[in-house]
């Protein structure tokens, strides 16, 4: 059998469960695989045969100790602004649509994620599915894939996760419950109380009152923790820098309005006081720069320059501070970007920021999605020192290198001190010895100590430590006992799911 994980809103921890969920299961041996049907997300991951799935469903993969595919998330939406997103189905480009257009394909898309799901459980024999955002979003149920109509499809039990630290987790629950349509609200199994803050005994008489007014077993409340897995979109920007503030290396990171693959520097976030600069804002002061990878490299670059942030970038250039261009920002550092139409809707050619010499053209609707493994070839000191690194490819466009040397074995371009490179390599900083490379550089330069790290503590999708310490955590704060009959081959009737007790019990709400 399988269970659905769906939310009373969006950033409540769905993913965070799925994986722990996952990874729980693993460890007994019980095999299992994550989905979910429609993500909205500009992080993304790149599988092994080039399909490109939401970064969150490739952690949930490796949390259950399985290679990512594409049926794991069968439509990935990248916004691109304007009321418009980019549609991957299935692991590849397939169009870009308004959201009012989206809507009309609504039939075909939920038909094409049921038959994914069932490819995935034949397969792995058990399913953890995510839903998406709020379940109870009742203008949407018509056309919501991720949540109601995947549930009517599907018939699985459903646990429902909230956000205690938001606040008004009754209300919630309560709500969430009261709106969901009548043949889905007695699938709900269980609640799941996540991120609470403080001592857990002091909300069991919030457990007993959930349970009372909702007529469903409460299997868990489970504590806030800070745990190094990626993070699945936007909304945890705002989460950070409240831990990185006093470490001596200060790096900026620039907020681009279509920020894509920012997962990118997390592990910088645990060695350096790192912050997420918005266009306009002042550069000075900082050790590096880096422009990272963008949904609309056009647009974005717009944006920046009317804000002045070429001007601080040239600065920060001319007092010789590294500056780092992934994907998007890359192609931003050259000194051209011409464009048929592909990202902006018009064919035309855009100033880039002219710090590398390079120029990248848009002459088709095509994506490179791969994964790669390269050799740091380029000049200076922190080039010279990094070795080989695995990373991945996603990116529209082509960029010619002229005359620089390359930064990488093949690919991207660095100016011949080295303090400014580019690649199209998302992932780079996930490798110890690339974030070794900088970290001790920079350190040399402010005179200030720094350990390297070892190649264990580096921030890989499938670090294995971080899976097990999210499961024991899940484990202790969570009575699997009542989960696991869900994933046993003669489990529990449908009759018998209501408030995960045995004897079935009608809601209240």
């Amino acid at each position: 059998m399988s269970l659905i994980v769906l939310g009373t809103a969006s950033h409540v921890g769905k993913s965070v469960t799925v994986a722990a969920l996952c990874r729980a299961l693993y460890r007994r041996g019980i095999p299992v695989a994550p989905f979910k049907s429609q993500n909205m997300s500009l992080n993304s991951y790149v599988t092994a045969d080039g399909s490109e799935i939401g970064i969150a469903q490739a952690v949930q993969a490796f949390a259950a100790g399985v290679e990512p595919s594409a049926d794991m998330n069968p439509i990935l939406l990248k916004p691109k602004g304007d009321q418009t997103s980019q549609v991957v189905l299935l692991g590849r480009p397939y169009k870009d649509v308004q959201i009012r257009d989206y809507y009309a394909e609504t039939d075909m898309l939920l038909s094409e994620a049921v038959a994914a799901f069932e490819r995935v459980r034949q397969r792995y024999g058990h399913v953890v599915v995510e839903g998406a955002g709020g379940a109870a979003e009742v203008n949407l149920y018509d056309r919501d894939i991720a949540n109601i109509r995947l549930a009517r499809s599907l018939r699985l039990p459903i646990v429902l996760v909230a956000d205690i630290e938001r606040g008004g987790v009754f209300a919630q629950v309560y709500g969430t419950l009261a709106l969901l349509p009548e043949d889905i609200r007695p699938l709900v199994v269980g609640v799941i109380v996540n991120k609470f803050r403080g001592d857990v005994g002091l909300f069991a008489s919030g457990v007993e009152k959930l349970e009372e007014l909702t007529g469903v077993r409460v299997f868990g409340v489970v504590p806030y923790i800070e745990i190094s897995l990626p993070s699945e979109d936007s909304l945890s920007i705002a989460d950070k820098g409240h831990r990185t503030t006093e470490r001596p290396i200060r790096i900026a990171i620039v907020r681009l309005p279509r920020i894509s693959n920012f997962t990118d520097f997390e592990v910088l976030e645990e060695y350096a006081s790192t912050d997420y600069v918005r266009p306009g804002a002042s550069l000075a002061g900082y050790d590096c720069i880096i422009l990272p990878g963008t949904k609309n490299t056009v647009e974005d670059l717009a944006v920046l320059n009317r804000a002045g942030t070429g001007d601080e970038l040239r600065l920060a250039r001319e007092r010789g501070v590294p500056i780092i261009g992934i994907c998007g920002g890359y192609q931003m550092l050259g000194r051209r970007i011409v464009d048929a139409g592909i990202e902006s809707g018009t064919a035309a050619e855009y100033p880039g920021f002219g710090l590398l010499d390079v120029a990248t053209a848009f002459t088709g609707y095509r994506k490179t999605t791969v994964q790669v493994r390269r050799r740091a070839a380029g000049p200076g000191p922190i080039l010279s020192r990094m070795g080989e690194v695995d990373g991945y490819e996603i990116h529209m466009g082509e960029t010619e290198r002229g005359g620089l040397p390359e930064a990488f074995a093949g690919e991207g371009a660095a100016t011949p001190d080295g303090l400014v490179f580019g690649t199209y390599m998302h992932g780079l900083f996930q490798n110890s010895c690339a974030v070794n490379a900088l970290l001790v550089y920079l350190s040399e330069k402010r005179g200030v100590p720094f350990e390297p790290i070892p190649n264990a503590d580096a921030g890989a999708l499938g670090a294995a430590a971080a899976y097990d310490d999210l499961a024991r955590h899940f484990e202790e704060h969570v009575d699997m006992d009542a989960i696991l009959p869900y994933f046993q081959e003669s489990g529990p009737a449908p009759e018998e799911w209501v408030g995960g007790r045995g004897a079935p019990r009608r809601h209240q709400v």
